[in-house]
């Protein structure tokens, strides 16, 4: 298979060779006038981890998840394949308090609170960016402000020059698992004022990969080692997104419609030598959204509306009673923020936030909840020469009721954060210093409070308590051999309280969920990155990020399982990623290592999962024909066929190929 790959990029160079060398080679071009600005670092008082432009393009990912592995102190849970559903938390405190926003309007999903980060393609996707806290920016939705944590994805915007009308960008990928992704995105200028965006995309594998089955017993001895081939990962989904973007005399608009589907299976855990599983999935999303930017002198406005649909069928033919549950959820959101500068260097905002959401089930007595959502925030920002102050306070108001009932739950929360930034030398602003404190919570989504057999109606928000102290250095040297480089280094403390667990009520198949965790966790992340030109058309990149985490459950003294390590969190993780461009070639190497972590909350030698790294490669040709721009990427993805598991019984792929061609007019 690597060798059809090469052959076809060596041939498409061939093409290319060919193409370009007939006609006149003298003719002489006139370019447009170039404008490049700059300006000094800006003291910046909460960064942010961020891959955008040609760099997300050359990574080795086609999706989100794939490349928020990436993000130091970031956590992908993983369940296997293309078909795997894909989650992430930042920093260990779970992925309900990690937040999803794409295009400034955060994803909800009051069932289960978890967003399948492999529904969001990164063909239309312009940035994707990591923050811890919140953003440098007191202007935004009062719910996001309560997030521990934040992942932001934005689309690509349309940019014409003055001749151009329409842009169209198609891309073909082919390799292992026999698959096939097809995407194009078109846009067009509608008027002066208007631009359109239109992204499709069609995915089709089968999933199946051969893995090998190794466990070990308490005892020492080989209980299980044996190869076979994983099934049950297949997918056939389908996307659509349309955009328009609009540009006003005192500000700007966007409008989205999103929907996808995708009818796949659920790849279940390998235990006891069963490989087949009879479970499947479907889903139906769809959501519609606006946002719109005003500035008005010293006001700027903000303001969000969403409308979104959710259906997911599961079928479990495993069961002695098939499964057939369909579940339904509707959600409205409203959101308006507003900012006013009292100075250029000081300014207040203020925002309020509702939302509306429902879930019904085709199941025998579900609660059929619905929950009202009112969020109030308040925030400031000061920023002098080498000094810049962020604080703010977030108000949540959440009233839940169940059809058929009168009574309504009530449950109230807030989140205080103070964010200080320091230059420590007047004349080197290179170098600067950081710290925050904040408070922040997950409320129990509707499987956590009315699930049958489970939920409870009573349980409290879970809270998190968030401790930072950083460093940062930024160089630019444009024109030198090192043209940029940074490092930022963060040690942080976080503290969880009345986490949302599930035990065992005493009959067998029920279970009850409780306010009883707590944990701690503390951490380092480290992250360093450089850009260098060494010779003509030469350029190389390099991103390196390591974590250190201890996060200890330290609920009750009593319990078997005190003061160990948090289910799969790794003392050490890290991630390098090595780019080379020249000319029209392009060369990515990267390195994703996790280390030893446990499958449950005893830290014993049963629970024991070894640690793991993979390493990527991949190359790229550009080239021209005519008005169309190819790229032909080729991709070996964990080239050392290291067997692995990001969740125990869930074995992950080994050598795996990837073929795209991507055409752009």
């Amino acid at each position: 298979m690597l060798k059809r790959l090469l052959y076809i990029l060596a041939l498409t160079s061939a093409v290319h060779a060919a193409a370009t060398s007939t006609g006149r080679t003298d003719t002489t071009r006139v370019l447009g006038q170039v404008t490049v600005t700059s300006r000094r670092p800006e003291l910046t008082v909460i960064p942010e981890q961020s891959i955008s432009g040609d760099r997300l393009e050359r990574i080795n990912s086609r999706n989100v998840a794939e490349a928020l592995r990436y993000f130091s102190g970031v956590q992908i849970k993983d369940y296997g394949g293309i078909g795997g559903i894909k989650t992430a938390n930042i920093r260990s405190m779970g992925s309900h308090h990690t937040g999803v926003v794409y295009d400034g309007i955060l994803l909800g999903n009051a069932q289960n609170g978890q967003i399948d980060l492999s529904q969001f393609s990164l063909d239309n996707i312009e940035t994707v960016s990591v923050s811890n806290g919140q953003r440098a920016n007191i202007l935004q939705p009062a719910r996001d402000l309560g997030l521990a944590g934040t992942i932001y994805m934005r689309t690509r915007a349309p940019y014409f020059d003055n001749d151009e009308k329409y842009h169209l960008r198609a891309v073909l990928r082919s390799g292992s698992f026999d698959l096939i992704n097809a995407a194009a995105v078109f846009e067009t200028r509608l008027s002066s004022s208007v631009d359109a965006q239109i992204s499709a995309e069609f995915l089709n594998s089968s999933g199946k990969y051969r893995f090998r089955y190794h466990r070990i017993a308490p005892s020492g001895l080989t209980a299980y080692d044996t190869t076979a081939t994983r099934s049950g990962g297949d997918i056939l989904a389908s996307r659509v997104e349309v955009n328009l973007f609009g540009r006003l005399r005192s500000g700007s608009w966007q409008a989205k419609v999103y929907n996808y589907t995708s009818k796949r299976g659920v790849p279940g855990a390998i235990v006891n030598n069963v490989w087949h599983r009879g479970e499947r999935m479907r889903d139906n999303n769809t959501f519609i959204q606006g946002r719109h930017t005003g500035y008005f002198g010293r006001l700027t406005t903000l303001s969000n509306i969403k409308y979104a649909s959710y259906h997911t069928r599961y079928v479990n033919r495993d069961t002695p009673l098939p499964l057939d549950n369909r579940y339904d959820q509707q959600e409205m959101y409203l959101s308006t923020a507003n900012m006013f500068a009292i100075s250029p260097a000081w300014h207040m905002s203020a925002s309020y936030d509702f939302a509306w959401n429902t879930m019904t089930a085709s199941m025998k007595d579900f609660a059929r909840p619905t929950r009202i959502s009112h969020y109030l925030s308040a925030a400031t920002e000061l920023v002098l020469s080498r000094f810049r102050l962020q604080a703010s306070v977030a108000g949540s108001f959440i009233n839940d009721r169940q059809h058929g009932r009168n009574d309504v739950r009530s449950r109230h929360v807030m989140s205080p954060a103070v964010f200080i930034s320091f230059l420590p030398m007047k004349n080197f602003r290179q170098l600067s210093l950081r710290a925050f404190f904040k408070q922040s919570y997950r409320m129990p989504t509707f499987n956590d409070l009315y699930y049958t057999d489970v939920g409870n109606a009573y349980l409290d928000p879970e809270h998190v308590s968030q401790y930072n102290a950083g460093i940062s250095f930024r160089h630019s040297s444009p024109g030198q051999i090192l043209t940029e480089a940074s490092i930022d280094i963060d040690g942080y403390y976080n503290y969880v309280k009345d986490k949302i667990v599930a035990y065992p009520s005493g009959q067998q198949f029920r279970w009850t969920m409780l306010n009883l965790g707590r944990v701690d966790i503390r951490g380092i992340d480290v992250s360093a990155s450089a850009s260098l030109s060494p010779g003509r058309d030469l350029e190389l990149s390099a991103r390196i990020q390591y974590t250190w985490q201890r996060a200890i459950d330290i609920t009750d003294p009593a319990d078997s399982y005190y003061r160990d390590q948090i289910p799969y969190t790794p003392h050490h993780s890290g991630s390098a990623v090595v780019n080379a461009t020249w000319r029209q070639w392009g060369l990515n190497c990267s390195w994703i290592y996790s280390g030893e972590r446990y499958s449950q909350p005893e830290n014993i030698r049963y629970n024991h999962m070894e640690p793991w790294y993979t390493a990527d490669l991949s190359i790229s040709r550009d080239f021209s024909i005519r008005h169309m721009r190819f790229r032909i990427l080729a991709e070996a993805n964990n080239l050392l066929a290291k067997e692995y598991e990001v969740i125990s019984n869930y074995p992950m792929p080994r050598r795996s190929y990837r073929l795209t061609l991507s055409i752009e007019l």
